[in-house]
């Protein structure tokens, strides 16, 4: 997991509540929304199946994080894809997959006041949020 330091990136705008972005069925972002809960931090959730993601998001975390992390190599709609579409993969072409396949964005990623995380381990969010 990567915690979001320094200076805010051009063009963003940290927001007023805490914001977590991910799928409800996935095991990692219970754990983070379990987690959201004992802390009694308040958030909204952003389910990317029913409420997808804009192009504006992925390219402020692929700034943020890298779009090598924000992409999730590991699922399995990444590996199903064709040999075509992973060879010479590049920011634009990952981001064209994450728009066309939410389910290949890296879960949770969590916006906070104080900054961004992504990915979910509990003493990086301690740091971060507790």
């Amino acid at each position: 997991m990567a915690l979001a330091a320094g200076p805010p990136r051009t063009g963003y705008f940290a927001p007023m509540t805490t914001i977590l972005y991910g799928i409800p069925n996935c095991d990692t972002v219970k754990k983070a929304r379990d987690w959201l809960q004992t802390k009694g931090v308040a958030y909204k959730f952003h389910d990317y199946k029913k409420a997808g993601i804009d192009e504006a998001h992925l390219r402020a975390w692929s700034q943020t994080f890298g779009w090598d992390k924000v992409l999730n190599r590991a699922g399995t709609t990444f590996k199903a894809l064709p040999a075509e579409h992973k060879a010479d993969l590049g920011e634009d072409n990952a981001i064209a997959l994450m728009l066309a396949q939410p389910s290949m964005i890296k879960r949770p990623i969590l916006e906070h006041p104080g900054g961004q995380l992504i990915g979910f381990k509990a003493p990086e969010w301690d740091a971060a949020l507790g």
